[in-house]
């Protein structure tokens, strides 16, 4: 008797646990393999193959990566209630990234951000550029390394990796040198995405690598004007009507431009009293971080309250570039979405604009013999 009893116990206990779980719970993600995929993106008219690569790490999150202009393609990440989400903008198809896109998150080169009239002189030799922003050359030119078909390498492991490279030849886009460009994504366990950038020149030149992720922390929902941005930064560089900076900087203390603490991105961007905002449309500034050193620190922070999603930046750059997406108008994008003004916004780490010709601001001048090294990570959590 004692044995049927026990073994009737048995059975309901088991039964009891096996109907009581399903499965992860809605808008979980249990403990995933790290790694990264490689598929086919698409094809050039000529019959050339663009790959795209996804990294995932142990928590979830993933992120898709093109070897096309290194665009980061899209990237999930969980909001308070654990739902993952894309998180930054993008466009359909890898035909549509041929068209062109705003700068929906390549890499940027060779000089990120605008080269006043278009020309510099470095060593008594002037150098005339694309003109692709009214007079001024913006972003590397007509064609910049975010319309290139770099040469990629995956690596495997806990925190994957995709190294990008690419050689840029003397006289593109009438940038002096052959300069040999490697960019270095890597998704971290802590839910970070690393950037390493590195080059070399057999020519004196000037370089000025970032990337042009907009981040939608809403999961394309909203717009960014309720985000709550910090930027380590005292000062900025006022520019002129083109977006030139005039060369000064100039504090931000009782301006349009504090962002020392928290605050709402919408609460002053439209204040067209300032000059400045009336120039860019909003925000379209670069910040001069307080620390200039080549270390590795926090630059800027970005909170979604709505979803809890929230942004460190840190960076070894002197400067962020911030732009609130203000000529965004009605864009196609992923997922039947379409993106309105102000639907994203980009941390573009970088030396500051038309440095080459600005000998007051910190050089952009890579020589041979030297290399050029940036980094900068974008740290996820929720709050």
């Amino acid at each position: 008797m004692m044995k049927i009893t026990t073994s009737v116990l048995f059975y309901c206990l088991l039964i009891s646990v096996l109907t009581s779980y399903a499965g992860p719970k809605p808008n979980q993600h249990t403990k995933q393999m790290a790694g990264i995929e490689k598929t086919v993106f698409g094809k050039f008219p000529d019959g050339r193959e663009a790959h795209l690569f996804t990294l995932q790490n142990t928590a979830g999150m993933t992120v898709k990566i093109t070897n096309y202009g290194g665009y980061i393609v899209s990237w999930t990440a969980p909001d308070k209630t654990g739902k993952y989400e894309d998180i930054t903008l993008g466009v359909p198809t890898f035909a549509d990234y041929l068209k062109g896109t705003p700068s929906f998150g390549p890499i940027i080169g060779r000089f990120g951000n605008r080269i006043g009239n278009a020309k510099f002189s470095l060593d008594g030799k002037e150098y005339v550029l694309a003109a692709n922003n009214k007079t001024n050359t913006i972003h590397g030119g007509r064609v910049g390394f975010d319309k290139k078909l770099w040469t990629a390498m995956p690596v495997t492991g806990d925190e994957p990796a995709l190294h990008l490279t690419y050689i840029s030849a003397d006289g593109e886009e009438g940038f002096p040198g052959n300069l040999a460009v490697e960019v270095v994504y890597t998704l971290q366990k802590d839910n970070a995405l690393r950037i390493d950038y590195k080059a070399s020149t057999d020519k004196a030149t000037v370089i000025n690598l970032t990337n042009h992720a907009y981040f939608n922390l809403s999961g394309m929902k909203r717009d960014v004007l309720a985000y709550e941005l910090m930027i380590k930064a005292n000062s900025y560089l006022p520019t002129d009507a083109n977006q030139i900076p005039t060369g000064a900087t100039d504090p931000v203390a009782g301006t349009a431009f504090d962002f020392t603490k928290p605050t709402v991105v919408g609460a002053r961007i439209n204040d067209t009293t300032n000059v400045q905002i009336r120039y860019g449309s909003g925000y379209d500034h670069c910040w001069v971080l307080t620390d200039a050193s080549k270390k590795l620190k926090l630059g800027a922070t970005v909170h979604d309250p709505e979803s809890g999603r929230f942004i460190e930046m840190y960076t070894t750059e002197p400067g962020v570039q911030v732009y609130t997406a203000n000529h965004l108008n009605n864009v196609k994008g992923k997922e039947g979405m379409v993106y309105k003004r102000r639907y994203g916004i980009c941390l573009e780490t970088q030396h500051f604009p038309d440095s080459p010709n600005k000998p007051n601001f910190p050089s952009t001048v890579l020589r041979p013999g030297e290399n050029y090294k940036s980094t900068t990570v974008y740290k996820f959590s929720v709050q």
